[in-house]
């Protein structure tokens, strides 16, 4: 079991890997980019020391094993090859397993150091001292001893000294001698106050750029004076001014390495916080939000003047701490395609098909939830496009296409919503082979008449495949239903569209939020209902001349487009007397404009989704209930359902009437 403090840094660790292997990804294409590779060592520097200061002391030996190979890249030295970074990623793959269960993982990170070592020119990894005195003409100063001291509070902030005299002396050998001048007296001195200092006298010279390494991250009140020091003539170097109080004696200054202070966030700029606290958080502002509701209908009543000012300003508030607190829940997408690249990549490999992926709008944001359930469902429809949907390279040639192909990810905000599109240009769907195993499976009958969407949306149908053999990736038809399911229950909707030959695209429309949403009120036989505002595009009154009509489906001509229209009254099987006035409340789903015929719209609100029970979770058209500024429940409608409602309603009297 993980303390609360290996849950702090497992939070933390999995972030630096993320970090690790986006950098790793974006060097295998570009491996002379020389920041990356710095960005790549500063991850793996700051994941061994924090390691080794939560206790976790085998992940930190692996991974010292892991940077000091990598520096050789970083110096120069040797050129970073496919194989390098084929193995990189294979020790990041074992980073959080170490954490979790080390000793059972130790076979493996052997494995994998031993992988790292052979793809290394020369067999194995060097480390950086035994580089120091052949260091090229054009090397950063070196050093031949060095004064440091830290901050007091260096302790009480969770950090072990001797962890930097143990990678001083890795460098290269070195006697190490304390500084105790500083030592209070004993009836003054504060037992959790570092007050000693330390000189490093080295027996060889060692880089300056190593020993900033060390020190990268106390670079904050460190006191580091070089001695000794110089520089080859071919390209001295400037001296750095010193941070701090540190004082030059025979070599210049230096801080420690890393952004300089500009570039760092200061001290309480940002903190973490746990996701339980911010789902806390939103509870208490749907809940304050239904309470404003009640104060508005209370204020109405009353109609006193100074009750319906504080009421107005209980509404101002609460709509800004509504904005603040979704605002701290909104993720950027770019957050989960890290690892998208990485599944791509291994893949490709897999697979053995060259392909190429290509990600846009990462800075697009959603509910930290909807990031974490939409994970899955794309990581299955990637590896599906990866699998049945790119061609070899054989096929790819002999079709007059590249040998690589392409797959695209993208985000895009479409008003209140998100848009999650995955194309690529592969051999694109087969009506007819879905057809066939649709009629073969019994899901249709061989005189059923489809559209092509219809078609192509029996792929969504639980252990539908037409895959012709079963594989390591796919094929086993069991996924694409749960990756529908699971986007329905976001409220969202999936879309497929296919070009034979060409390719095929799948887009999710996502919900920005999924606890509060602002909603249209509406009534429907003496019911209240929500409308979700972000699908509402206008209200208008429908003609008297199709009031009275029976059906649940019709026309009506707006602004010279025909706009197809359900009535709710017919689907929920109202009995309650017809409306005098009905109006049509016109929609989007789906991509398709439709309209919603209700008795009457009652006001703009803001909606809290509460989840429906058990009981009632099998009822569709409906994505939640809310609770009204009176108290009464009001069902929130599902748009995309309730239009797959109407279309089946039109379908059975369309069979009706022939028969």
């Amino acid at each position: 079991m993980i303390d609360e403090a290996g849950q702090i840094f497992l939070q933390e660790a999995t972030e630096l890997v993320a970090a690790l292997e986006r950098d790793l990804l974006a060097l295998e294409t570009s491996p002379d980019d020389s920041e990356m590779v710095n960005a790549a060592f500063r991850s793996l520097h700051t994941l061994k020391g924090s390691g080794a200061m939560f206790g976790y002391t085998a992940m930190s030996a692996f991974l010292h094993e892991f940077e000091t190979a990598f520096d050789r890249v970083r110096q120069g030295d040797v050129a970073l090859s496919p194989a390098i970074v084929a193995a990189a990623l294979a020790a990041c793959d074992r980073v959080l397993p170490m954490i979790s269960d080390p000793d059972s993982e130790s076979a493996a990170a052997q494995a994998v150091l031993e992988t790292l070592a052979r793809a290394m020119p020369g067999g194995e990894g060097a480390a950086p001292a035994a580089q120091a005195e052949a260091a090229p003409e054009n090397a950063a100063p070196v050093a031949e001893a060095l004064r440091f001291r830290l901050p007091p509070d260096v302790v009480k902030l969770g950090h072990d000294p001797s962890m930097l005299l143990d990678e001083l002396r890795e460098l290269a050998p070195a006697q190490v001698q304390a500084i105790t001048d500083r030592i209070a007296p004993l009836e003054t001195l504060d037992p959790l106050d570092f007050l000693v200092g330390w000189r490093v006298a080295f027996e060889t010279p060692v880089l300056r750029e190593a020993i900033e390494d060390v020190f990268m991250f106390h670079g904050d009140d460190l006191e580091l004076t070089l001695e000794g020091g110089h520089a080859a003539p071919a390209a001295p170097s400037a001296p750095v001014e010193a941070k701090g109080t540190a004082t030059p004696e025979t070599g210049p200054s230096t801080p420690a390495a890393g952004a300089p202070a500009k570039a760092a966030p200061a001290a309480g700029e940002t903190m973490r916080v746990a996701t339980e606290r911010l789902d806390e958080l939103m509870d208490r502002v749907g809940e304050l939000v239904i309470v404003e509701a009640r104060l508005q209908a209370l204020a109405a009543q009353s109609r006193d003047p100074a009750l319906l000012a504080v009421a107005e300003d209980i509404e101002r508030l609460a709509a800004g701490l509504r904005s603040a607190t979704m605002s701290m829940r909104m993720v950027p997408i770019g957050s989960i395609t890290g690892r998208f690249r990485r599944l791509v990549r291994d893949l490709s490999a897999m697979l053995e098909k060259p392909i190429h992926f290509e990600v846009s709008g990462e800075e697009t944001e959603l509910d930290k939830t909807m990031i974490d359930l939409i994970a899955d469902p794309l990581v299955h429809l990637l590896r599906n496009s990866a699998d049945h949907g790119l061609e070899s390279a054989e096929a790819r040639r002999a079709a007059g296409k590249p040998e690589g192909g392409t797959v695209r990810l993208s985000a895009a905000y479409a008003g209140a919503e998100v848009l999650i599109t995955l194309t690529d240009d592969g051999r694109g769907l087969d009506p007819g082979k879905i057809r066939a195993r649709a009629e073969a499976n019994g899901l249709i009958s061989p005189d059923a008449q489809l559209s092509e969407r219809d078609l192509y949306n029996l792929i969504f149908e639980p252990g539908f495949s037409t895959a012709a053999a079963v594989t390591e990736v796919s094929g086993r038809g069991v996924g694409m239903d749960v990756v529908r399911r699971t986007i329905e229950q976001l409220r969202g909707q999936i879309e497929l569209d296919s070009e034979p030959g060409h390719g095929t695209t799948v887009t999710l429309r996502l919900p920005l939020t999924l606890a509060i949403i602002d909603g249209l009120l509406i009534e429907v036989g003496g019911e209240h209902y929500t409308i979700p505002l972000a699908a509402v595009e206008e209200c208008v009154e429908l003609p008297l001349a199709q009031a009275q009509e029976n059906g649940s489906a019709a026309f009506l001509n707006i602004r010279g487009a025909l706009v197809p229209f359900l009535r709710l009254r017919e689907l929920f099987h109202v009995d309650a007397p017809l409306s005098l006035h009905p109006k049509v409340v016109i929609v989007q789903a789906g991509g398709h404009r439709i309209g919603l015929v209700v008795d009457r719209i009652v006001s703009n609100t803001q909606t809290v989704i509460k989840q429906l029970s058990q009981l009632h979770a099998h009822l569709r058209g409906f994505s939640g209930a809310t609770i009204l500024g009176d108290g009464r429940v009001a069902l929130v409608l599902d748009v995309g359902q309730i239009v797959a409602l109407g279309r089946e309603a039109e379908e059975h009297i369309r069979r009706e009437s022939a028969a």
